[in-house]
Order: structure tokens, then sequence, then C-alpha cells
């Protein structure tokens, strides 16, 4: 009897640690994409803060459109804490009434037709607008100046995001150099970089020489956006990501200078 307890114990052991293996090997494999800040001197651990690639997409498109735009960083940091509570950075296809898109703006309230709230950089642009427009909007509290703009249901709601959207705006405007890594992604086909990254960052000149702020914004841009834009590769200021490894590290072959590479589209199979 004890033979066969003993026995069932084992199996039993057996069947946790297969559990175990297969748990840790998918988890390995979860696409995400993280904003790691460097760790200050008051703080235990660097701040950390992880997206999945598709909403990651979204919070670079609306910071490359605050660039575009001419505002400062403050400007992106109430748009993504704006987006953030709207929408958890999703392109929302409908929501409360005829709430649309990234920021839920409605239709009915004269924001544009619902093809056009569909369209990220659209609804950035008018968000951006708006803000604008208001006298002290880059001296009252985020949460403040978020609802002067949406005019929500919950005018508080937005302060708690705070600290994740000023993190991605860091690493999203260049401020903190290679902040910003994608893991784990599916590439779609490579996309027209000319025709995203005008209307995006209102530039198509990616590679070459950019002062450092600015050529770390272009490179989280491109890592962020990497799966949608089939970009695998991207180097600058002597460090690469690529999508295999999806890490920056030291590259001797980087150079100073900004790089990228878009993936081969695979052949159509013969079978």
């Amino acid at each position: 009897m004890r033979a066969a307890i003993l026995a069932v114990v084992v199996a039993l052991a057996a069947v946790v640690v297969v559990v175990v293996m297969f748990s840790s090997s998918d988890e390995v494999k979860t696409p995400g994409c993280t904003v790691a800040l460097p760790k200050g001197p008051n703080d235990a651990s660097a701040p950390q803060y992880t997206l999945q690639p598709d909403p990651m997409n979204n919070a670079a498109i609306i910071a490359a459109v605050g660039v575009k735009q001419g505002l400062p960083s403050h400007a992106v940091t109430v748009a993504l804490a704006t987006a953030l509570q709207e929408s958890k950075l999703r392109n929302l296809s409908g929501g409360d009434r005829d709430s649309i898109g990234l920021f839920q703006q409605r239709p009915s309230q004269g924001w544009g037709t619902p093809d056009q709230l569909q369209d990220p950089v659209y609804s950035a642009t008018e968000f951006y607008k708006k803000l604008a427009k208001l006298d002290n909007w880059q001296t009252i509290p985020i949460t403040e100046a978020a609802q002067a703009v949406q005019r929500s249901g919950a005018p508080d709601a937005y302060a708690q995001w705070e600290d994740e959207a000023t993190a991605l705006t860091g690493a999203l405007t260049g401020q903190y150099p290679a902040a910003l890594t994608c893991r784990n992604l599916t590439l779609n086909p490579p996309a027209n970089l000319v025709t995203v990254a005008n209307a995006e960052l209102g530039t198509a000149r990616l590679s070459g020489a950019h002062p450092a702020a600015e050529g770390w914004r272009i490179a989280s841009w491109l890592v962020a956006r990497a799966a949608k834009l089939g970009v695998d590769r991207v180097s600058f200021a002597g460090q690469t990501w690529t999508a295999e490894s999806g890490a920056w590290a030291a590259d001797e072959k980087a150079g100073q200078n900004l790089s990228l590479h878009q993936a081969p589209v695979a052949p159509p199979s013969s079978g």
C-alpha cells in the first residue's frame, strides 16, 4: 500500500513540474512592450510599466503626433493619461453612447465622424488642438487639463494614470535612452515607412545623424510600432534592438547614427 501511495505522490509531483514548466515557457513567449526608467536615488527598484504591443503602438502614435504639432512633453503626458483612462490605449469601435476610439470622443459632440475618430492620428490631433486652446493647461494638474478637454463623468479618474503616462512620455519623447523595449512580436509585412512617418512624425528622415533626444524619440517610435510596421532591427548611439532578442544591447557595429531594418516578406509556400 505504501508503495502505491508513493507512486501516486511521485506521479503527481511530475505533473506539477510539467505544468510549471509549460506555464513558465508560455510566460516567456508572451508578447509585450516595457518602459523601464533609470533607477532614482530614492527608488528601491527602477519603475517599469508594461503594455501589450497594440496599446504601446497607439501610445507611440499619440506621442509622435504631439511632438509633430510642436507641443511640449507635458501635452503628451496629458494625452496619454487621458487615453489610458478612456480606452486603456485601445482603439475602440464603440463605448458609452456614441464614444469612439482611443479618447472615446463623440461624433455628436463635434469631434468628427466615426471613421475619423477611429484614426489614431486624427483623434490625437483633435485632442491636442482642444488642449492647446486652454489658457492654463500647462500649469494645472494633469487630471484637470484632461477633464477640461474631455468633460468626463469621472473628472478625477485621470490622476491614477499620471505616473504611467509620465514614464511613457519620457521614453517616447527621447528623454530616456533605450528605455522602451518590445519582445516576442509577430511582425506584419513591412509598411511604407515614408507615408507613416510623415503622417505621425512629420518627417520621413529616419536614418542618419540625429541629436540624442531626437534620435531616441524616433528609435522608440520604431520599436513601439515595430509589429505594425514590420521593423525587426533598430540601432542608435552604439546600441541595437532586435525583434528576435526583444532588448537593447551594446553593439560595436551600430555606430552613432540611427538605422533600421524591416523584416523581409516571407516567400509564398510552394506546397
